[in-house]
């Protein structure tokens, strides 16, 4: 069976100051009418019901995510009790699955990307699905670059693997995180480099093996940890599990290692959505290139993004290339240069000691 596992653990920070603790980036309604958690599990759906849905997300904001999703359960949500990066969450999810099904396969998808159409998605994870339950293979959706991107990892192309269902299948040659701007350019027009998505396709048994053979030390807390699935112990045993484990993703701990990594060239609208930047890549913009959300009247103002969440009222004069947020009763304004660094703001903020509340 096709089981899907959505990593819904991050924080959300860089869109402070509508992001909170308990109301983080997936919780947030960015991209639509629903909250991005909610847009993931719609679109997968009709591949995984519901009952082969795993959401791995954080103790603090579980009752959060079914207050706000009122159909999930708590059987729905693995809980994390403290954050650890994609690997043990990815490692979590898939000892679990192998409970009930050890012959089963996990589509593991990020809870915060927009991604359009859902029905191309869907197809290009169903023929990954087939590879993935034949063959012993870790297979990951690459995006092909519209622009040359230096937040995101990129994955160059190596031999075409297979061309299954019109899809082409490559093996990968390497992984590169994020590169300068010089070089993003070059892997822009080299038509040799995709953009990392972070959305997997593998074998329960696959990605096991995966652990055993580049992440024992991992892989052996694990199979300790499976041993109290289902009982009075479990949770204790998963704290200690997170408590002895380090923090690292699921890229370098293993995809970079493994050498039967796949990547499928997936022609699909996809974004991280990772900062307030963002919006302008997918949101109406005025006749000046404003984006604007909520009340809000620009006058003389250009390329500016403004975000207003409250009841009250936000103007602009005069100004330009700047982001302006109003969440409740913080306000955020920063030039559009500077917002990738507004975690460099929120470390300042929290070092007051007098602002706790709107974290």
């Amino acid at each position: 069976m096709i089981y899907s596992v959505i990593l819904a653990g991050g924080k959300g920070e860089r869109f402070w100051p509508l992001s909170r603790a308990s109301r983080p980036k997936q919780l947030l309604k960015l991209t639509s009418d629903k909250t991005m958690l909610q847009e993931t599990i719609d679109r997968i759906l009709p591949l995984a019901p519901l009952e082969q849905t795993l959401i791995v997300t954080g103790q603090v904001i579980s009752d959060s995510i079914l207050k706000e999703i009122d159909y999930l359960k708590s059987s729905h949500l693995l809980t994390e009790p403290q954050g650890r990066n994609t690997l043990l969450a990815i490692g979590l999810a898939a000892i679990h699955i192998e409970k009930n099904d050890p012959e089963g396969v996990m589509l593991t998808l990020s809870a915060d990307h927009l991604i359009k159409p859902p029905e191309r998605l869907r197809q290009l994870l169903k023929v990954g699905a087939n590879i993935a339950a034949k063959e012993d293979k870790l297979i990951t959706l690459g995006i092909v670059p519209t622009r040359a991107e230096t937040g995101y990892g990129y994955i160059k192309l190596g031999e075409t693997y297979k061309l299954e269902a019109g899809i082409s299948v490559f093996a990968v040659e390497e992984f590169t995180e994020k590169p300068r701007r010089q070089v993003a350019q070059e892997y822009y027009h080299d038509r040799k480099h995709l953009w990392n998505s972070g959305i997997f396709i593998w074998s329960v048994r696959s990605i096991l093996l995966a652990f055993e053979k580049h992440q024992p030390d991992a892989y052996r807390r694990l199979r300790d940890y499976s041993k109290m699935i289902g009982t009075a112990d479990e949770f204790s045993a998963r704290e200690e599990l997170y408590d002895n484990s380090e923090g690292i993703s699921i890229d370098f701990a293993i995809m970079e290692k493994a050498s039967n990594v796949l990547t499928m060239k997936a022609d699909i609208i996809w974004d991280d959505v990772g900062s307030w930047n963002s919006l302008q890549r997918y949101m109406k913009q005025d006749d000046e290139n404003n984006v604007l959300h909520g009340n809000v009247i620009c006058e003389d103002s250009y390329e500016m993004t403004v975000y207003n969440d409250s009841a009250g009222l936000v103007t602009t004069l005069g100004v330009s290339d700047l982001v302006v947020v109003r969440s409740g009763e913080v306000v955020l304004v920063a030039h559009k240069t500077k917002v990738e660094e507004i975690k460099k703001l929120l470390d300042r903020v929290r070092k007051t000691g007098k602002a706790d509340e709107f974290f």
